[in-house]
């Protein structure tokens, strides 16, 4: 793990990998994580079991999360989150030693939105997404009413990081495991409190977007999501499933699981979601790699 600084806002992000051990990546696949939590502790799971798989796994901790800097839980514009991501990810991508690896995006909730947005900022960079519960609209038990809305988003202008938003408790209906809830609330480098005014604002405003422009999605991608989640809307999941111009797309919705479906529910269930994961990044991955051999062989 290594802090990379981030020249323009004097930021130090932390920045996380994983490698396959005595084989050379079948592919790039970069990590953004989800809202209050952070890659190196609660994702690493998740960024292991595509490390044993054979795959390159790098993430990186958002200004405000995680042991990067900032205030803890503060989104103060989440374009400074897409253009962090972009660059640091970018610059792993363009490695010489990497310059012929496919680049996959994984984003899980708010990391949903994180990969989508970065897909909208270089269209043709990337070569394929997966998408866990992404936070493409705010769950009707995680947002507040019009009227709330309106009262929050004035005065998010005049105290920002005022922590008053009124949410239930993120972790609780998140994530089904009692022990991976206790983990996660023991965990230091996670933020519970309440939202910040700003924060929230920047996520439904940027939620809101992705939804209204759900048709401009063209890259190819895998959504996995469970069927009982009460935290990102997974009628949303299926309405870009339906409305992406992708033309290669595959939904995946799990009777009964819920938000935390990398790492919040119990063994087999996970077992289920990773094999769908690694299954779609093998397909994509070995399809490639037949098609420049092919071009090799015609020169």
């Amino acid at each position: 793990m290594k802090l990379r600084s981030n020249m323009k806002r004097g930021m130090k992000l932390l920045a996380s990998r994983w490698l396959p051990q005595n084989q050379s990546p079948k592919a790039l696949v970069f990590m953004c994580h989800g809202y209050a939590l952070e890659c190196s502790i609660t994702m690493s799971s998740t960024a292991t079991r595509l490390a044993k798989a054979g795959y390159a796994v790098y993430g990186v901790d958002y200004e405000g999360h995680g042991k990067s800097d900032g205030l803890q839980g503060f989104v103060r514009n989440f374009d400074y989150v897409i253009n962090d991501c972009s660059y640091y990810f970018t610059t792993i991508s363009e490695k010489k030693v990497n310059h012929r690896k496919l680049r996959f995006l994984l984003g899980e909730s708010m990391g949903g939105a994180v990969a989508l947005l970065l897909h909208r900022k270089k269209p043709d960079y990337w070569d394929g997404a997966i998408l866990a519960a992404p936070m493409c609209k705010i769950g009707a038990d995680m947002s507040p009413n019009a009227m709330m809305v309106t009262i929050l988003s004035g005065l998010s202008k005049v105290a920002p990081k005022w922590k008053i938003v009124p949410t239930e408790d993120l972790f609780e209906i998140g994530f089904k495991v009692p022990e991976v809830r206790e983990q996660i609330r023991a965990n230091p480098y996670c933020y519970k409190g309440k939202p910040r005014l700003k924060t929230a604002r920047e996520l439904l405003r940027v939620s809101t977007e992705i939804q209204q422009r759900l048709h401009e999605v063209s890259i190819p991608f895998l959504i996995v999501h469970g069927e009982e989640d009460r935290v990102t809307d997974a009628s949303v999941s299926r309405e870009l499933y339906n409305m992406a111009s992708s033309k290669d797309k595959t939904l995946k919705m799990y009777p009964g699981m819920w938000h935390g479906v990398l790492y919040g529910e119990p063994p087999e269930n996970l077992n289920i979601v990773f094999t769908d994961i690694i299954h779609w990044l093998e397909e994509k991955t070995q399809h490639t790699s037949k098609r420049i051999e092919r071009a090799e062989s015609i020169k």
